[in-house]
Order: structure tokens, then sequence, then C-alpha cells
């Protein structure tokens, strides 16, 4: 039992220091444009040098992350993206910024829970729109790539990343939709941007009927989409796609034209 107990807690010890050797590589910002509207988000460079670009991604995080800590947001997935590995390889520059409380990456008419289709809103969530400010603010001061640009989300920002490519599809390199779900009316729109979407089979909260009819309908729209379903996954689909080498592979290779 005395070996069982210290194991767990060498391991307890050994997560902790990770999760926070993460969080350091994420410096805390806040954005504030001109109407003072505020946007909490996190970024992590990569070691940079002044005769190198280097790609961005912008990441979503999911409901349970919303709030005004400007840290939670780093809980789930975003880690993936600031491994020493992807940092070696990929040199990344990642984006998280956190929604506040109640809001919602994605502007979307329609509740998919009560079987009505999803459609498209207008205008584009507040927290979304800021985070396209803060893109166009790196990309101005940073050794930033507008070639490689990428965006995820997992869940609600999932949804975020649906919603992001209908709006500027002329902005992204590609786009890695986890458990989310769009309008498929779109689908023309967003047709020459690279995509993979991926979802658990057996998920409670979003079905996966949402993620496959956004493919099917790029595939009726003449693109040809990546899509995994994992089966036997519930709602955590991300814990697989993120920590998938070929994800990271497939998302850095793309360029705009």
């Amino acid at each position: 039992m005395k070996i069982t107990v210290n194991l767990l807690f060498g391991l307890m010890v050994a997560f902790a220091f990770q999760a926070q050797a993460q969080h350091l590589r994420f410096d805390a910002r806040q954005y504030i444009n001109e109407q003072g509207d505020t946007l909490n988000y996190r970024i992590s460079f990569p070691d940079m040098s002044s005769s190198e670009v280097y790609p961005v991604v912008i990441f979503l995080h999911g409901a349970g992350e919303r709030g005004n800590d400007n840290l939670s947001q780093l809980k789930w997935g975003v880690q993936s993206f600031a491994t020493d590995e992807v940092m070696f390889r990929y040199k990344p520059i990642v984006i998280a910024p956190q929604a506040p409380g109640n809001s919602w990456w994605s502007n979307f008419k329609g509740d998919f829970r009560k079987g009505e289709p999803i459609k498209l809103a207008d205008r584009p969530s507040k927290p979304l729109q800021l985070t396209m400010e803060v893109l166009d603010q790196i990309l101005a001061d940073a050794p930033a790539d507008s070639s490689r640009v990428y965006i995820t989300g997992l869940s609600m920002g999932g949804f975020g990343t649906w919603d992001a490519i209908a709006r500027w599809p002329e902005r992204f390199a590609a786009a890695l939709p986890v458990c989310g779900g769009g309008d498929p009316t779109t689908a023309g729109r967003i047709a020459g941007v690279p995509i993979w979407a991926i979802h658990g089979a057996d998920d409670p909260i979003v079905p996966p009927e949402l993620s496959r009819q956004m493919i099917q309908a790029l595939r009726d729209a003449g693109a040809n989409p990546g899509y995994t379903e994992y089966p036997s996954v519930g709602h955590y689909s991300w814990v697989h796609s993120y920590s998938d080498p070929r994800v990271m592979s497939w998302m850095f290779s793309q360029r705009k034209q």
C-alpha cells in the first residue's frame, strides 16, 4: 500500500509540474478595442529569429472553460500545441482566447438539441469577432505567417471553428473542428478550406451527426474534407485527436495558395 500511495503521489506531482510548465509558456494578455470591448487571451511564442515567419494557431476552448480568470482555457487540448516536440518541429504562435461566461464562440440560429437546423446568423459573436481582431494585431506586430493561420476548437470551440471559417474562409490555411457542428448550407463558401473534422461515435453531448452533415455537405460541394469518427468514444474525442501526431503533421503542412 505504501508503494502504491507513493507512486500515486509521485504521478500527481509530475502532472502538476508538467501543467505548470505548459502554463508558463502562455503569456496572459488582454485585448481592448476602440469600443472598449475586452477579450482575455493567452499566447505562446516559439524561439524566434528575425529571418523567419511562424505559423499561427487559434485555439477555441469548450463551454466549461468560459470565464474571466484567463487560465481555464488552457485546461484541455491547447497544451498539445505547446509541447517540446511541437514547439521544436513546427514553431507555432498559439493564441488561446477565453470567452466570458454565458457567451459563445459561434452565433448560430437553431437549437440542435431540439432537432432544429443550424443556420449561421448575420453577425459573429462578440468573443469570436474580438479573437479575429487579436489575430490581426498579432499578424501586424509579430513575425507571423499569414499564409499559415490555422483554427481549431473542441465542443463549443468546434462550433466556433465551423462558424469562423464560414465567415472568413480566406483567412485560414486549415481548420480542425473537434466534436462540433455548423451550418451545412455554408459548405460552398468553405469548400476551398482544408478541413479535418473529428468526432466521437458515442458522443452524448454533441451528436456526431452534426459533423457527418457538414462533411457530406462539403463533399456535395466538391470538397475532399478529412473526417475521423472514433468508435466507442464519447464527448472527449479531443484527447485522441490532439495527441495524434498525424493530425499535427497534416495541419501544419497546409498553406494558403
